[in-house]
Parts: C-alpha cells; sequence; structure tokens
C-alpha cells in the first residue's frame, strides 16, 4: 500500500478534482448495479411463484439502526411489489421491474462511462506532466551526466518506461478508491442478506488471494530488466542509423546485424517470461473465482436444504451474483498489483534521472553580468573528468578583451577541455576562471553563457528552417538582422538559392547541406547572437581547401571587435593569433605569437613542420 501511495502522492494532486469526480461515479456505479441485481429476486418470484409470506408495511426512522433500516426498507419494496401486483397483475409487474432493470442498468453503465470520462484527462496529464519533467531536467543537466548514458536508454526511459508509469497510476487509483469501494459495499450487501455464508467466503478469499499474489513476486524484477534491455535496443538502432557510412563504408552489416539481433533476442525472451506470469494472472484468477462460487454454492444450498439459515433461495440467487461480481473487482486488484510493480521498476529508472544531481547551477548569491569589460583568467585550473585522472594540470593563462587567443597541440592535450570549462559545461576541480575578476562559479550560469557564442568542429543543426537555425537562442531577430548574419557568414547565396529560401528544412541535423554550408549556417547564428567573447573549437578541420576558405572568411567577420579562444588543428588558420597556447598532456608547454614559437624551435615547431611535410 506504501508504494500505491507514492505514486498517487506524486502525481496525482494537481488532478484532484477529476480524482473526486471518478471516484463519486464510480460509488453511484456500484449502488445502481445493487439496485439493478435487486430486480432479480422479484422476477424470479414472479416466473417460478416462489412468493413467500406477505408482507405489510413496516415504518422506520433515521435514529434506527443499519439493520434496522436495511430490513425495513428490503420489507417494504416487497410490500409495494406484492400490492401492485394485487391491483394491476403480474404480467404488468414483471414490465415495470424489466423497466426499472433497464433504467437501472442505464445509471450504472452511464456512470462507469463518466467514471471512465473523468479518468482520461488524468491518465494522459500525468503522462504529459512526467514526459515534461523528464524533458526540462535533461535539458538542465551537465553535458558530464550524459557523457555515462546511452541516447537510446533515455529514449526508452520518456517513452516505454513513462507509459508503464502512467499505467500504475491508473492502477493504483483503481486499487485505492475504485475496487476497495466496490468489496466493501458487496460485501455489507452480503453480511446483511446472510453472515454465514459471507463468513465463510471471507475465509475463502484470502486463500485465493494469496495464490494469485504468488504468481507476481518476481514481475518487478524483470520488468526492469525488460526496460533496461529496451534501450539497449533503441541505443543500437541510434548508433547504427547515426553510422550507417561507416556500417556500409567497412563492409559491417553483418556484424551489426547479428550485435541488433542477440539484443532483440534478450529482448523477446524476458518479455516473454514477464508478459507470460502477468498474463497468467487472469487465468489463475478466474479459475480460483469459479472454484469458490461452487464451493459457495453448495454450502449455500446445503443451508437452503437443511433450513437452517433464514435466507430464501431467491435471495440465495441474489447473494450469488453479488458475490461474483465481487470477484472482478478482486482480481482487477491483483491485476493492478502486477501493473503497479511494473510502474515502479520504470519509475527507479526514470527517477535516476529525475532525481539526478546538477552541479552546475547558480549560487544564492551569484551575480548578473552584462557585457565583458577586461580579460579572462585562468588561475592555477586542473581538471579531471575522473578522480585523478587529470585532464588539464596547473593552467595559468590570461586573454585581454579583443584578443585572438590560439590553442593547439596533440589530441587528447585539453584543448577542447578548457574552452568547456569557460561557458561552464563542467566544473573545474582545482583553481579557478576569472571573467573581469568574477569567479565563473560566482556568476549567472544564463548570464556566464549570454556572453559567448560557439562554433564547433561539428556543425551542431536542427531539423528545421535556415531561419529557425540562424535565430536558434536569439529572441525577436527581425528578418533584416538575419539576413545580414547570414551574409557576413558568407551563407546568404545558397540560402536564397534553395527551394524555399530561409524557410526551406535542412534536414536532420543539416543532412541535406554539405559540410561547409553547415558550418557557415553555424557561424551565422554565432554572429546573429553577437557575443562579447567567441569559442570556436576546430571550426575548420573537417571541411575541404574551397569549403575552408568560404568558412574563413567568414570566421574572420566574426571575430572582428570580439575576443576569440580558437581550438586548431590547421596552424595555418593561427598565424595571426595575438597568443599560441602550445598544449601536452594537459599543460601549457609554450607560448607566444607564431614567429617567437618557430624561433624557440620547440614543440610548436615540430607540429608546424609535420603539417608542412
Amino acid at each position: 500500500m506504501k508504494n500505491f501511495l507514492i505514486l498517487f502522492t506524486r502525481f496525482l494532486p494537481p488532478y484532484k478534482r477529476y480524482v473526486v469526480a471518478n471516484i463519486l461515479c464510480n460509488l453511484l456505479s456500484t449502488i445502481f448495479s445493487l439496485f439493478s441485481f435487486g430486480t432479480i429476486i422479484p422476477i424470479l418470484q414472479i416466473l417460478f411463484g416462489m412468493e413467500g409470506e406477505n408482507h405489510s408495511y413496516i415504518a422506520w426512522a433515521w435514529t434506527d439502526s443499519f439493520k434496522e433500516i436495511f430490513n425495513a426498507l428490503k420489507n417494504n419494496i416487497f410490500y409495494i411489489i406484492e400490492q401492485y401486483i394485487q391491483h394491476h397483475g403480474a404480467s404488468t409487474t414483471l414490465l415495470m421491474l424489466g423497466v426499472f432493470l433497464v433504467v437501472m442498468t442505464l445509471m450504472k453503465t452511464g456512470l462507469m462511462f463518466l467514471a471512465g470520462y473523468y479518468m482520461t484527462p488524468i491518465q494522459y496529464g500525468v503522462l504529459r506532466d512526467l514526459r515534461r519533467r523528464l524533458y526540462d531536467k535533461i535539458v538542465v543537466l551537465p553535458i558530464g551526466f550524459f557523457s555515462e548514458e546511452r541516447k537510446g536508454d533515455i529514449m526508452a526511459r520518456m517513452t516505454g518506461d513513462v507509459q508503464e508509469i502512467g499505467n500504475s497510476i491508473m492502477s493504483s487509483l483503481d486499487i485505492i478508491f475504485k475496487n476497495p469501494v466496490m468489496v466493501i459495499i458487496y460485501l455489507a450487501v452480503m453480511l446483511s442478506i446472510s453472515w454465514q455464508l459471507t463468513l465463510f467466503v471471507l475465509v475463502l478469499l484470502p486463500i485465493g488471494g494469496l495464490i494469485i499474489g504468488r504468481v507476481g513476486k518476481s514481475l518487478k524484477k524483470r520488468s526492469m530488466r525488460g526496460q533496461v534491455e529496451t534501450g539497449e535496443l533503441l541505443s543500437q538502432i541510434e548508433e547504427t542509423l547515426g553510422g550507417l557510412r561507416i556500417v556500409k563504408a567497412f563492409n559491417a552489416e553483418e556484424k551489426v546485424r547479428a550485435r541488433f539481433s542477440e539484443i532483440n533476442e534478450r529482448v523477446r525472451r524476458t518479455f516473454n517470461r514477464m508478459n507470460r506470469k502477468y498474463i497468467l494472472a487472469h487465468p489463475v484468477s478466474e479459475f480460483l473465482g469459479t472454484a469458490i462460487i461452487v464451493i459457495v454454492m453448495w454450502y449455500g444450498g446445503t443451508l437452503i436444504i437443511n433450513q437452517t439459515s433464514s435466507i430464501t433461495a431467491p435471495s440465495f440467487i441474489y447473494y450469488l451474483i453479488i458475490f461474483y461480481s465481487i470477484i472482478n473487482p478482486v482480481k482487477d486488484i491483483s491485476k493492478a498489483t502486477y501493473t503497479i510493480q511494473k510502474g515502479l521498476a520504470s519509475l527507479d529508472r526514470v527517477d535516476a534521472i529525475l532525481k539526478a544531481e546538477n552541479p552546475i547551477t547558480d549560487k544564492k548569491d551569484a551575480v548578473s553580468v552584462h557585457g565583458f569589460k577586461r580579460e579572462i583568467e585562468f588561475r592555477a585550473v586542473s581538471f579531471a573528468y575522473q578522480p585523478d585522472v587529470w585532464v588539464l594540470r596547473d593552467i595559468n593563462l590570461r586573454i585581454e578583451k579583443g584578443k585572438m587567443v590560439a590553442l593547439v597541440g596533440q589530441s587528447g592535450s585539453g584543448k577542447s577541455t578548457m574552452v568547456d570549462l569557460l561557458p561552464r559545461f563542467y566544473d573545474v576541480q582545482q583553481g579557478e576562471i576569472l571573467i573581469d575578476g568574477k569567479n565563473v562559479k560566482d556568476i549567472k550560469v544564463h548570464d556566464l553563457r549570454a556572453q559567448m557564442g560557439n562554433v564547433n568542429q561539428e556543425a551542431i543543426l536542427f531539423n528545421d528552417s535556415f531561419y529557425n537555425n540562424i535565430t536558434f537562442g536569439v529572441e525577436h531577430a527581425t528578418m533584416d538582422e538575419v539576413i545580414a548574419a547570414a551574409k557576413i557568414a558568407n551563407a546568404h547565396n545558397f540560402i536564397v538559392a534553395s527551394e524555399n529560401g530561409y524557410e526551406t528544412n535542412i534536414g536532420d541535423r543539416g543532412g541535406k547541406l554539405s559540410g561547409g554550408q553547415r558550418q557557415r549556417i553555424s557561424i551565422a547564428r554565432a554572429i546573429l547572437k553577437n557575443p562579447p567573447i567567441l569559442i570556436l573549437d576546430e571550426a575548420t578541420s573537417a571541411l575541404d581547401t574551397e569549403s575552408e576558405k568560404l568558412v574563413q572568411e567568414a570566421i574572420d567577420n566574426l571575430m572582428q571587435n570580439r575576443t576569440s579562444i580558437v581550438v586548431a588543428h590547421r596552424l595555418s588558420t593561427i598565424k595571426k593569433a595575438d597568443l599560441i597556447c602550445v598544449m601536452h598532456e594537459g599543460r601549457i608547454v609554450e607560448r607566444g605569437r607564431h614567429d617567437e614559437l618557430i624561433a624557440l624551435n620547440g614543440y610548436y615547431k615540430r607540429l608546424c613542420d609535420m603539417q608542412s611535410f
């Protein structure tokens, strides 16, 4: 019950009015079902001549006990029916009872519809809220969190796991409010009809429930494994789609096909076992319900035959109908328990994201900054992605406003990590990074990143139009401003030559464009943002010579009057830099202008010689 309440209290408070309406409709539907079932008794008495003694009207008051009121109402109903038979005949009475049965059934089914009607906004509202919370958390979590997670698994949590949680919440609503209410009302009526039979039933039902409960004992564990393996499957699909060119180039179709088949088969086996247990719940409960009904029928029939109970044959048939009706809610409770176990397993996986701590947050006393005035300083900065595995060691660097600083060195020397630390994609473990004398950790993250523009080696674009990609993250940009930025980035000509101009869709990750075109759109986006600090992370290293020339010209336009930090692989692009820092194994081993470093005849000179060769 604690687990059910966890689901209820976490996700349902915004939908309290729908929950109340659903409960009320279910309660009224149960009451009307009792009236419709109760019509069976006088119908049987009329059809089979099972009339008992004549009834006389009994007066009652609200101050009487529940049992006295119930017996009085029951007696008076039979009195009214007997009077109606005497005045209008059995046939007319039978017709009126049939009409009453239809009306009660209409009310019962209408209220069942309303209960479902009010349940629908709860179900899909919870799914919407959960997806939104997940997406919001994914957006704010640091980049480092996702280096440990597979994208396909994240997608599985946002789809399959969220759906399982939604199903379990609906089941928890039934198991807390709907089915127990029905069971309690039915049991109360059964007790009023025959307490001996009902006590006998109450002994049998827990035995059946214990047997059913054992079937789903391991369902949560299997459900967890199934969702994890589904995540692996989606990750494999995502990796294959992203690397299809390499797969075909290296004739690796059989390799990826075999890997996918292995994961796919594991998913099949896991869900086979899980669903077989889930499906087993219905036939087991159906069999046990039928067996219990037979036992109750034998026991009740024996009481009537031996005349050891006050219950009459029509009342016993009514009792059996109510008892049969109580089995479905009990079965639903057992099935809901299985569904909730599956949902709790999915909730554990979703909570791994929702409850993940975000270390990149604003301090309570974080300051706002607007504009960049003097300098950027790396002061004794050391950084490690994993404990004691240092990627940067004791970095000291001062970058004055308006200067261009280039970072060069071998792959893995820490160049990209340095520029990732500046906008706080990661936080340093030792030392500090200062902008105009303020530690970046003391500046609001939004304001800090507003001062910077990024152009990366791989142009990160979205499946949208040219216009929306260029204006991404920039509010209220006019078309004239977008066109001006595109012209500076040497992108205007190929944009207007496209089918719909600036409204042309560029495809998934800009797949309809060449590498140089993608990079120029990325530069146009940075130009439109107009940041005082510019970060270029090997922006031309993946381009051919002709594209590089156009992109380099766009970059030169972009860097005018800006403070620029350039991660360079091609050394020819940074000869004009005000300062070149040569990095090796996480340290700055040389620094100076191009000519000065050449004259040193050190590490930088060797890099230039290798590229010249």
